[in-house]
């Protein structure tokens, strides 16, 4: 179904200061270390700001990565409050097949609540051993591993938890998580296309692997907001809203310099506490804040590994920019006119090879060292002169992605496996080609020598999920 508009609004209307916005713009894009995606602003439930960075668009899914958590929470909470889970239930209660095998006493005493709130005792990551232990069941090879301390009193980061929550859900339900939300919660809000990555089980992932657009952050944002009502309709419990984002568990290291961390505010159920509010949290920087003191939610997508530098510039622009009153609106002109104009800048190159065309035309590269470091799956590039300009071929094995540089600007494929491209010559004996996989926070660089026929590739955010280059955009079929 196609989504609902969002009430719009302009910024002075709803009390917010045009400038910190600005300041905030001027700021993402100065760092050198971010690459802003999309951004969108909602105060008193009117979208006062929004943007994308061309070549990303408003309707482009995005790989969300672990704030896919907050959207399993959600759908936690609605199992909950059709009484086909209980948060005080033994987490083996229901998985009875794995009763027999399920004797340390700590793994037993694991709740539904413990796995919820990343407190199930383990002090750390689990999910690469329990998908070793187990590679068709990692439930099983979660709960085979005894916790370091009694549930519910540690902290601890651990995918095995959210995907554990999340295989609860899917079984209660007999739906995957995508399927289950979509009358739920997709729908009522007027959430278009939304995918989910699977694991070997089948199910839906739950810690990563969702695929959505920006305005779905945003909406999911705005009913945690509104303590679950939309548009006069309470889809999910006043009581489910405050427990998932309450802090259960403490992550603070007892620091000064953690106090000034967002990362030790507390955990919720698969939210994050943050200095100010609390938020749905992906790598990366893609965020659903939501600031019930200033009546707002920000949704991000960005490529960045630094988001605690990234959230800084939130509460130092963007978090002053609300007031409690209207304010004149001469500068709101001035940022829309900014924010349809947004784009990323395309590489610095000529478009043409400076010298020696006939020898760039054809011409086939290896990988330096033999192999690719940062994409082992990346075992060839072919530079071809055609009608319509250059085009160049990545090479996996048997499969060949083909891309077309364009002249000054990024060239679209909205295919099956969407991407932007901008590249060009930097000297006669160097061609560089950056390639922005559209569904994900990711950018690649491939840059090839002449002289010694070899190329590079360089990663500027590393995929989490790893794979093939033609293996990252949003799964589809769609539901």
């Amino acid at each position: 179904m196609s989504a609902r508009p969002l009430p719009v609004s302009t910024p002075g209307e709803q009390g917010v200061d045009a400038s910190g916005i600005h300041a905030f713009l001027d700021a993402v894009e100065a760092a050198p270390d971010m690459e802003p995606h999309s951004l969108m602003i909602l105060r008193h439930g009117h979208v006062v700001a929004s943007g994308w960075w061309a070549p990303y668009t408003p309707e482009r899914r995005q790989l969300l990565y672990s704030l896919s958590k907050s959207f399993t929470s959600t759908a936690a909470g609605f199992a909950a409050a059709e009484g086909l889970l209980r948060l005080d239930d033994p987490v083996i209660s229901y998985f009875p097949e794995f009763d027999a095998d399920i004797t340390d006493p700590r793994s037993r005493a694991m709740l539904v609540r413990h796995v919820a709130s990343m407190a199930s005792g383990h002090l750390g990551e689990t999910y690469a051993e329990a998908f070793r232990l187990d590679r068709k069941e990692t439930v099983r090879g979660f709960l085979l591993m005894p916790p370091d301390r009694d549930p519910g009193t540690v902290f601890a980061y651990n995918q095995s938890a959210t995907y554990t929550l999340a295989a609860i859900v899917q079984r209660v339900t007999g739906q995957s998580l995508t399927a289950y939300l979509r009358p739920r919660l997709f729908d009522p809000l007027g959430i278009g296309e939304a995918a989910w990555r699977q694991g070997p089980a089948g199910r839906d992932l739950g810690f990563s692997g969702l695929h959505a657009a920006t305005d779905a952050i945003a909406r999911l944002g705005q009913l945690y907001l509104r303590d679950g009502v939309w548009e006069g309709r309470r889809l999910l419990p006043s009581s489910w809203i405050a427990e998932a984002t309450r802090a259960h568990i403490s992550t603070a290291d007892g620091t000064a310099e953690g106090a000034l961390s967002d990362w030790q505010q507390g955990y919720g159920f698969q939210f994050w506490r943050s200095r100010h509010g609390y938020r749905g949290d992906g790598a990366y920087g893609q965020f659903c804040l939501v600031l019930p003191e200033c009546d707002a939610v920000i949704a991000t997508t960005t490529a960045t590994e630094q988001t605690q530098d990234l959230l800084n510039l939130v509460w130092r622009h963007l978090l002053p920019a609300f007031g409690t009153a209207p304010l004149p609106g001469e500068k709101d002109d001035t940022l829309r006119s900014r924010l349809a104009r947004l784009a990323l800048p395309p590489v610095e190159a000529r478009p043409e090879p400076p010298a020696r065309s006939d020898a760039w035309a054809g011409a086939e590269f290896v990988p330096e060292g033999g192999a690719c470091a940062d994409q082992r799956t990346l075992t060839g590039v072919a530079v071809a002169k055609g009608d319509k300009g250059w085009r160049v071929s990545l090479a996996e094995g048997d499969r060949r992605i083909d891309l077309m540089l364009g002249t000054t600007d990024w060239t679209v494929d909205s295919g099956s496996n969407p991407t932007a491209v901008s590249g060009g010559w930097t000297d006669p004996e160097t061609l560089r080609v950056d390639v922005l996989f559209l569904e994900t926070p990711h950018r690649l660089t491939v840059t090839c020598s002449l002289p010694d026929r070899t190329f590079t590739a360089r990663w500027h955010t590393t995929p989490l999920h790893g794979g093939a280059l033609h293996k990252l955009h949003a799964p589809w079929p769609l539901p």
